[in-house]
């Protein structure tokens, strides 16, 4: 993790048998999803099994989800996943990209803040998965941080992401008996700063290819639609994204779509879908197709494994000659601005 020496009480003002107190710093914490500790079969289940088990991610009878989750998926799905994981992990250090990619971010964020507050200390975590969310609270406490900000990584809310980061920190905060003071970081799915970093590290990509895209889709991962009539705002800000970035682009509703993907059973999702699109579009004459994920800060199986080649495949079967799968800001430039702009902005009156 990211470490940092702790500011520790004037000894002097305390009794001489009183434990050693660090305080005055202020912790941020981000936070992404999760990965697998490695590919096999037993890794996977655990990983599947954590995530799956969320009432969160999965809004159905407990009872029902219970048998289906353990008689059947947790059976079935780690051996096909596992495979998918091997095909995008990054063997140098035995870890998800995802995983690497968010521990880059916070590397970076933590050295753009050393030259500018000390007392600043940054973190990663992942929901499901390690480095664990109270494990990391626990830490930046540990290290004098009296008041965090957590920064779930999802410029767009829903309850099954953003929510979901927020009720395993607020669990963690239950078994402390000295909470330090929590802040959590807005969705900025329409921000001005993420607008333009994503449409300009678009750019840049649309510009290195060999070929022009005849369409680009914004892919979004999806979530059943019985959310969105529940109340969830993440299909409204998924789509306020899109036109935000369709104007900053120039481009029309023809060439540049909305879609979501990686849905998940038989219940109705958000649509349209990415991969009935993919297909459509070649079967339709389309020989150039482009796919970029502004929801996601960082790739990860479903960006890499479901757009880069499973997308890839649909659309070439179908009659489609070129496509692109166009990396996630992750810890490059205009994503560094973005994850930069949102810290900032958020630690306003706590430092200066």
């Amino acid at each position: 993790m990211i470490d940092a020496p702790a500011f520790s009480a004037d000894s002097t003002h305390l009794p001489k048998d009183h434990p050693k107190v660090a305080f005055g710093r202020v912790g941020v914490l981000i936070v992404n999803l999760g990965t697998p500790e490695a590919t096999d079969y037993w890794s996977m289940r655990a990983y599947l099994k954590e995530f799956l088990w969320d009432r969160r991610v999965i809004e159905v009878n407990r009872a029902l989800w219970w048998f289906v989750l353990n008689a059947i998926i947790l059976t079935k799905r780690p051996g096909p996943k596992g495979r998918d994981y091997a095909s995008i992990w990054n063997n140098e250090r035995n870890e998800g990209p995802l995983k690497t990619i968010t521990r880059d971010q916070a590397e970076k964020l933590a050295a753009h803040f050393a030259g500018i507050d000390d007392r600043i200390v940054v973190d990663f975590a992942m929901r499901y998965g390690k480095p664990p969310i109270a494990e990391r609270l626990a830490a930046l406490q540990a290290q004098g941080c009296e008041r965090i900000l957590l920064v779930p990584l999802y410029p767009q809310y829903a309850a099954a992401t953003s929510a979901t980061v927020c009720d395993k920190a607020f669990d963690a905060l239950k078994e402390m008996r000295w909470q330090p003071t929590l802040r959590v970081a807005p969705p900025w799915h329409d921000d001005p700063v993420y607008i333009d970093a994503v449409a300009r590290d678009l750019e840049r990509n649309l510009a290195a290819l060999d070929f022009e895209p005849e369409v680009i889709l914004a892919s979004f991962h999806g979530v059943p639609k019985s959310y969105l009539m529940k109340g969830d705002p993440y299909h409204c800000q998924c789509a306020k994204t899109a036109r935000l970035l369709r104007a900053r682009l120039g481009m029309d509703e023809k060439r540049f779509r909305l879609t979501f993907q990686s849905r998940f059973g038989r219940e109705e999702w958000l649509k349209p879908y990415t991969d009935e699109t993919v297909k459509a579009l070649a079967e339709s004459g389309v020989k150039r197709l482009a796919v970029f994920n502004p929801g996601f800060v960082a790739d990860c199986l479903e960006t890499l494994e479901e757009i880069g080649v499973e997308n890839r495949e649909i659309f070439e079967h179908a009659g489609g000659e070129k496509f692109a799968a166009i990396p996630c800001l992750n810890a490059g430039d205009e994503g560094m601005r973005v994850l930069v702009n949102v810290v900032e902005r958020e630690l306003k009156g706590w430092v200066g």
